[in-house]
């Protein structure tokens, strides 16, 4: 059976069904169909076109259906295109002819928009928490290492030391960016196209309002045609995703460097490392170089999706059957990557004295000389130039920085104490910078930032429907 067999007088090619189908990955999407069915049944109830009884039949068949899913007994029929038409034919196997009434006043376009923002929501709200999760480490991690400090670098060069705190809550904070962004696109995604049907609206006494607010969405539809047609969302959804994933490619990055025996800043635990089928002394950092790969993934998953929506008249084209699997996937591997990163992130551990002595260069206070001669009064760009020879020269004569900056007229011994080793790292001290008090300062605003995030997710989910998480796709 089709949902459009009055229409045409032989059933589909086998070919056809085989390339269009799509209840193989849309099926992940049950728990979302069923609660935007029973939603729809209740709004089909409110504006009396279907009686008490008649609804009450229906609503059972649904909690059935989703008994069914849950526990891994629902057969899926050969007919069966998707998961909209998987569960309307069971539902009417079960609920007799009244099951024929389930899709009145609703399009298969409208419906399968509806169940995609529902899961959007759910699926980005779960991710948001797993990004905090990750950041909640970074914070802790950083709250360990106390004044410990490595080279900061710009070009892959050492640039000036940083306290290790401050390095790790830079992750942090790039992923408190892909947090807000995440809750800002859900902002938009929270509108309902229940009722929009096919593309044009209904003839029937429905309100779409009253649904929409059952179903935890803030608002209904303006268009019809805009709300069928709309991806925005999804798009929306695989671009924090991407942003999310190059900001943990980064981390990943520097993960894969330090723990190389060049660097040697950091060991992985063995439980979040792998080794070689050949080589016995390897111990590799594979999540590390997985969350590099994986943001060239997202980022296709993106890519892909803008290309599909760019040609597309209004309003619904099959081409938006190809918005589900690049989303689901891209949910799927970043709950994954946050999960490994976390694990890695947590139980791994710093070399800190090498980092020190990676950082304890002369020429690493070499800017803190030129302040101090800004500090009397020279210009900068003077001082800049004056500290530049003495470094070049000490690199080419090979003769100690202290003993260049001693015998110049302009510095002499008093700010030798600005090369000794721990001593540049100390002197930031401008709001957000690397040094212990701006980094003391910033990791108390980094908890109350991670405790409003936290908030604000929740508040999002409490303001929800969520769908059963039993429900699951078939094997």
């Amino acid at each position: 059976m089709t949902l459009w067999e009055g229409r045409l007088g032989r059933d589909p090619a086998e070919a056809l069904m085989a390339f269009s189908g799509s209840v193989g990955f849309d099926a992940r999407l049950a728990a979302d169909d069923l609660d935007g069915s029973c939603a729809h049944v209740r709004g089909l109830l409110k504006a009396g076109i279907l009686n008490a009884e008649e609804g009450a039949v229906l609503l059972a068949a649904l909690e059935h259906v989703k008994e069914e899913l849950a526990q891994g007994s629902f057969v899926f029929a050969p007919g069966d295109e998707d998961i909209h038409t998987a569960v309307e034919r069971r539902v009417t196997e079960i609920a007799g002819d009244v099951g024929a009434k389930l899709h009145t006043g609703r399009s298969r376009n409208d419906q399968v928009a509806t169940d995609l923002r529902l899961y959007v929501r759910r699926e980005m709200i779960a991710i948001g928490n797993k990004v905090i999760d990750l950041q909640e480490v970074m914070l802790r991690r950083a709250r360990e290492v106390e004044d410990a400090y490595l080279p900061g670098y710009t070009h892959m060069q050492r640039a000036q030391p940083v306290l290790l705190a401050h390095h790790l809550l830079a992750h942090g904070w790039a992923l408190s960016r892909d947090v807000d962004r995440l809750i800002d696109g859900l902002r938009r995604a929270n509108i309902s196209p229940l009722g929009a049907g096919a593309l044009a609206g209904s003839s029937l006494p429905l309100d779409p309002d009253s649904v929409a607010k059952e179903m935890g969405f803030d608002a209904r539809f303006e268009n019809s045609l805009d709300a069928v047609s709309d991806r925005d969302f999804v798009a929306e959804a695989l671009f924090v995703l991407a942003l999310l994933g190059v900001h943990l490619s980064r981390l990943g990055e520097e993960v894969v460097l330090w723990s190389t025996q060049e660097f040697g800043f950091l060991h992985l635990a063995d439980a979040f490392a792998t080794g070689s089928s050949m080589l016995p002394q390897k111990k590799n950092p594979d999540i590390a170089e997985l969350a590099r790969a994986k943001a060239g993934r997202f980022i296709g998953h993106l890519t892909g999706l803008l290309a599909t929506l760019k040609g597309l008249p209004l309003s619904y084209n099959r081409d938006l059957q190809e918005d589900k699997e690049p989303l689901f996937d891209a949910c799927q591997q970043m709950e994954l990557e946050l999960d490994a990163l976390g694990g890695l992130v947590s139980t791994a551990s710093f070399d800190l004295a090498r980092m020190q002595e990676a950082a304890d260069g002369e020429d690493g206070a070499a800017v803190d000389l030129a302040e101090w001669l800004v500090e009397r009064g020279m210009p900068f760009r003077q001082a800049h130039a004056t500290v530049g020879s003495l470094v070049r020269d000490s690199i080419e004569r090979h003769v100690p920085l202290a003993e260049l900056v001693q015998a110049h007229p302009a510095l002499g011994s008093e700010p030798l104490g600005l090369l000794l080793p721990g001593v540049a790292v100390t002197r930031r001290t401008t709001p957000g910078g690397a040094g212990p008090k701006p980094v003391a300062d910033q990791m108390s605003r980094f908890q109350r930032r991670l405790t409003l995030d936290r908030e604000r997710l929740a508040h999002m989910a409490a303001h929800l429907e969520p769908a059963d998480q039993a429900v699951h796709a078939p094997s």
